[in-house]
């Protein structure tokens, strides 16, 4: 049911992450795109003195723009308002869901869990989430090979971070792979065992894109079907087993509430 503000009250609600709706560029590309600025303006420079032509200047001037652009497109962090709720988990990143499996989980519950795994393409927004809100009860990193970001194994083979956050009212444990590929090759994790995070706060960052899986506990709800496309800190991915209303149920109350 919603209150007289619009909110649920099982705390559902929606949260904007600036109060302009600007786009802006990750802390994580600033070097890499003042690195490779330098260099291109140096290969134009190269290239202007050297042919003393106009036409070749103006031509690798807009391929080095072009690639400028595209740096500047994978580092994008653009305006979004956050959905938040006690009892649902959120998508911790962008992409398309290519996983939603019962497996069994080897390397920290040692039992059956619900996998989802949402690959993030190059052209996708970079930048992970916490699902959910709690403590950070297990982090490790993993170095690894660089399989394709879909092969079955990237999930056990490739370069690989794992984080494991304890649900703050329910006691659940919800695990966050950030897995590299093929393209991509450098993780950035911001948590550590202890810390205490909020839904939706930055987690980390795989630069140019992979994947990241969730295994979640037996009867999650799940609320996100294959292919489907998913936004980080907007879609709900399931709700916790035994905690609130669905997705469905939410919005159903919604409906009530403004008629």
């Amino acid at each position: 049911m919603f209150t007289t503000d619009g909110c649920f009250t099982n705390s559902v609600r929606f949260v904007g992450h600036s109060m302009k709706k600007k786009l802006k560029i990750h802390r994580e590309g600033y070097k890499i795109l003042f690195v490779s600025a330098i260099i291109l303006l140096a290969i134009d420079a190269a290239v202007a003195f050297y042919f003393r032509d106009i036409t070749v200047y103006y031509i690798t001037g807009g391929i080095s723009l072009i690639i400028i652009l595209a740096f500047a497109s994978f580092f994008r962090l653009p305006y979004r308002q956050f959905f938040t709720s006690d009892s649902q988990i959120i998508a911790p990143a962008d992409g398309r869901v290519v996983v939603i499996e019962e497996v069994f989980e080897n390397e920290y519950f040692n039992d059956k869990r619900i996998q989802v795994s949402i690959f993030m393409s190059p052209a996708n927004v970079h930048v992970n989430r916490n699902p959910i809100s709690g403590l950070v009860t297990y982090q490790k990193y993993h170095p690894g090979t660089y399989l394709v970001a879909w092969h079955p194994k990237s999930s056990e083979k490739n370069e690989r971070n794992t984080v494991v956050i304890e649900h703050d009212e329910t006691g659940i444990e919800i695990l966050i792979r950030q897995i590299a590929g093929k393209l991509a090759r450098k993780i950035k994790w911001y948590l550590k065992e202890g810390d205490e995070v909020q839904q939706n706060a930055e987690l980390g960052f795989i630069k140019f894109g992979s994947r990241v899986d969730l295994f979640l506990p037996i009867g999650t709800k799940i609320e996100v079907d294959l292919k489907q496309k998913v936004k980080g800190g907007v879609t709900v991915i399931g709700t916790l087993p035994g905690e609130g209303k669905s997705l469905l149920d939410d919005l159903s109350d919604w409906l009530e509430f403004s008629e």
